[in-house]
């Protein structure tokens, strides 16, 4: 094939190159939006399969633990299958899988189906932005990350957008079979694009299973302690309290073993990199923030706004399109500008929105709400893509499968720490804010009495006997605490998500200058 020809002879053309880039964003897109477009469906799933709120969970909680398990082996099954062959295998792995989600009969089949998406779904994610590293040379990294982090950054937008609109329209059921046509255009343009990757090191058909266990054991039990404890009441759980002691000891013990062992499953030894660790700590943070912040919009507006899982989708739109414009702008820059200063601008930015969005209430809008996620989507992008190629650009060749694995496990897992944090606080800080209006209320108190029948008068007006009018009033006034309380708590979410950006701009200062001016090309 062409590509190997040019693999053999020292490179790329140009039109192969960029047939590689959209070919590896296809699959980590594919895989991004498959994290979100399930949760606005999971209503519909629910009642078609006759399962519990508890159980419809398992659909995301299956999805992530398989995630966040593959991701930080991808190096090593790249190396261990071959990085196409892997690819590849990972893309058809995820097509099935997708069309055996809309085929589901029960709940158990769907889970199932959703974990083997996951497993498969990790691979394309890691190595994705491996491949596009090893393929172009550091003068055009920046607008190939661009291509990739379009779907990255647009993919949790357009999960629930699309979602929305199939579940409405068609059925939850097509919310898996719209990959069908994408992942076999995927998995045929990889066959005819991507080059067979020349190994630099002899291939060690050693297995590192007790690696491999202790991985799965650990990361495993930190996703669903992260997925699972707001719904248990955290350590009030016997079940949550066990997953704490077992990630906590199988981390340790993984740690250990592939520290001291010569042929391990997860080389944490190219942490040994600064840019990495520095990078790989902030991308954490970021994940944190930006998944949070993500998450908490559309609850705000179905819970509040009373908007469809459609309208929902189509509010987060405009920023997902802001991010894509912003990306490719920003691609061309990035090699000119430090990229601390682009980093710490969009966390600025994304801050400044927080604080804003602080002041959104049940009068608030679309219109209200479209410069401020317009904003956001521009703030996330100055700080992902900047990141991505401070943190993998001065990798060696041979460490930069390794590094991005790691370095997309940190925005995994802090997306996830994010959300769990933040759905705990906003439960929390609603319950203390309805405490409080509680207690400023009471029916000895002349304003509240005042108001109690008032809204009763108007009810009787409307030809409701007066004990009816009463009970109903009664309702009226606890509904508008509630809404209230929950107003304030999502004040204090996204107060607490502007000032944990604020407060992590100096881990930046351990990243490096300026990215470095040599990125090997994979040949």
């Amino acid at each position: 094939m062409i590509q190997d020809k040019k693999a053999k002879t020292g490179g790329n053309p140009g039109w192969l190159k960029w047939a590689i880039a959209v070919t590896a964003s296809l699959g980590a897109i594919l895989e991004v939006i498959d994290t979100s477009i399930v949760n606005v469906a999971l209503t519909d799933m629910q009642s078609s399969l006759g399962a519990t709120i508890t159980e419809i969970g398992w659909v995301v909680t299956g999805y992530a633990i398989a995630n966040v398990i593959v991701i930080p082996l991808t190096a090593w099954l790249g190396d261990y299958f071959g990085r196409k062959a892997y690819f590849i295998f990972s893309l058809i792995g995820f097509t099935i899988a997708s069309m055996l989600c809309g085929f589901a009969v029960n709940l158990q089949m769907l889970v199932i189906a959703r974990i083997l998406q996951g497993l498969c779904g990790g691979g394309l994610l890691a190595k994705a932005q491996a491949i596009l590293f090893e393929t172009f040379p550091p003068e055009q990294q920046g607008l190939a990350q661009a291509v990739f982090g379009v779907g990255v950054i647009s993919g949790p937008a357009i999960g629930p957008t699309l979602g929305g609109f199939l579940t409405d329209n068609l059925g939850w059921e097509w919310i898996f079979f719209i990959n069908l046509p994408f992942g076999i255009l995927a998995v045929v343009m990889a066959i005819l694009f991507l080059p067979s990757y020349h190994q630099d090191k002899p291939i060690n058909r050693s297995v590192d299973w007790l690696g491999i266990i202790l991985l799965t054991l650990a990361v495993g039990s930190i996703q669903t302690f992260l997925e699972e404890g707001e719904k248990e009441d955290w350590f009030a759980s016997d079940f949550i309290v066990t997953l704490a002691i077992t990630s906590v000891i199988g981390l340790a013990l993984f740690i250990w073993r592939e520290l001291n062992t010569k042929n391990p499953a997860v080389d944490l030894r190219v942490l040994r990199h600064r840019s990495l660790a520095a990078g790989s700590i902030y991308s954490a943070v970021l994940g944190m923030g930006l998944y949070g912040a993500l998450f908490a919009v559309p609850i705000f507006a179905q819970t509040i706004l009373h908007y469809t899982a459609t309208q929902t989708g189509m509010l987060l739109f405009p920023g997902a399109l802001a991010s894509a414009v912003a990306m490719i702008m920003l691609g061309k820059l990035t090699s000119k500008i430090d990229p601390r200063i682009i980093i710490a601008g969009g966390g600025v930015i994304t801050s400044l929105v927080m604080f804003n969005l602080q002041h959104i209430n049940p009068d608030s809008n679309s219109e209200t709400l479209f410069y401020p996620l317009l904003w956001r989507g521009v703030g996330t992008v100055m700080m992902f893509l900047p990141l991505s190629l401070a943190t993998l650009g001065s990798l060696p060749k041979q460490d930069i499968p390794a590094g991005s694995g790691f370095y997309n496990l940190t925005r995994q897992l802090g997306g996830s720490i994010g959300i769990a944090v933040l759905t705990t606080v906003l439960a929390q800080r609603e319950a203390f804010h309805r405490a409080v209006l509680v207690e400023k209320l009471s029916i000895y108190d002349p304003a509240t009495s005042q108001r109690m029948s008032e809204i009763a008068a108007g009810l009787q007006s409307r030809g409701i006997d007066a004990i009816q009018a009463q009970s109903q009033a009664l309702a009226i006034m606890n509904q508008t605490i509630n809404t209230q309380s929950a107003i304030l708590s999502f004040e204090d979410i996204f107060w607490l998500v502007g000032v944990a950006f604020l407060v992590s701009l100096p881990l930046l200062l351990l990243l490096g200058k300026k990215r470095p001016s040599v990125v090997p090309s994979a040949h």
